[in-house]
């Protein structure tokens, strides 16, 4: 037999299940996904005062494209927050397991920086214990959850791969620039709207704003994510080629996934993408003038390799 329930309820209550949440004034951009409806459900569950933007699921996304780490899709959200002065404000992709976020001046927190702030409650609960990124996420990160005393741990980039070394290692949680979170508590699943309330309570934990955590964050600038187009047969060739290069030169390279290089002006990455025929790079550094050198370094190795930016 075949019956159907509706869980959307008891999943909402769920989600605000256990700890006390603050209360904060905070902007919701469900994207037009499949969010939507659990997001209007759970504000009104929510202490505090809540704005939701988009709530109504419409596959065409009338709006915006619903990928919460791309700026330009922020921008209503970004507006609502500085208008209505609120504390700050999430976004939600399209089928609601990738979370995004902006402060309440309108900036943007990166993935690596929520999980930098998710950090702090987790290794509370779990003290020493082993926190997982993907190999994009930013230094700052690594040296924070060394600093709380985790043992941070750097991995491959990519859902699956992230997910099987946070079991491996048994880590209560991991994350990706992407936006994926993952919790242990979840069975190491990525939920967007849990991983929003317990950003809520990691920041009232803090005991500061959103903001003030991210301005006490060290001041790094990094490129967005480069592709590079390359035929599929060559990818993983190019990316031995400049290993290969790298290593002639005696150069600091983590192997973990493509050639993540440390230089005194910061890292750069280069890798092969998982589900494309492109070419992934990205650079972090101290100021404007290191990154270029080391996106220079990325553009002259593949230059080496036959390979421009498209």
């Amino acid at each position: 037999s075949v019956s159907a329930a509706e869980v959307c309820e008891e999943y909402v209550a769920r989600l605000v299940d256990g700890d006390p949440i603050p209360a904060f004034r905070i902007g919701w951009d469900a994207g037009n996904g499949a969010a939507g409806p659990a997001v209007e459900r759970l504000v009104g569950l929510l202490p505090g005062e809540h704005h939701v933007l988009f709530a109504e699921v419409d596959g065409s996304f009338p709006n915006h494209h619903p990928d919460p780490t791309e700026e330009a899709n922020l921008a209503a959200l970004k507006a609502l927050v500085v208008e209505k002065s609120l504390d700050f404000g999430v976004a939600f992709d399209g089928d609601g397991d990738r979370i995004g976020a902006v402060d309440g001046l309108g900036r943007v927190i990166a993935g690596d920086q929520l999980l930098s702030i998710l950090a702090e409650p987790a290794l509370r609960a779990n003290p020493g214990a082993a926190i997982v990124a993907d190999v994009k996420a930013s230094a700052t990160l690594f040296d924070r959850i060394a600093a709380l005393g985790g043992r941070p741990v750097m991995w491959k980039s990519g859902h699956s791969n992230i997910k099987t070394m946070m079991h491996e290692v048994g880590a209560p949680l991991a994350g990706e620039m992407s936006g994926h979170i993952f919790f242990a508590e979840l069975g190491g699943h990525d939920d967007a709207l849990y991983a929003a309330v317990q950003l809520i309570r990691a920041v009232g934990l803090a005991g500061r704003s959103l903001a003030a955590l991210r301005d006490a964050m060290p001041a790094v600038v990094a490129t967005p994510e480069l592709r590079f187009a390359v035929d599929e047969a060559r990818k993983g060739a190019v990316v031995e080629e400049v290993l290969e290069r790298l290593a002639n030169e005696g150069a600091s390279v983590d192997l973990t996934d493509g050639a993540r290089v440390t230089t005194p002006d910061g890292w750069w990455l280069l890798r092969a993408s998982n589900t494309q025929a492109m070419l992934t790079a990205r650079a972090e550094a101290k100021d404007e003038a290191a990154l270029g050198r080391l996106v220079a370094a990325i553009d002259a190795q593949l230059a080496l390799s036959g390979v421009s930016r498209a």
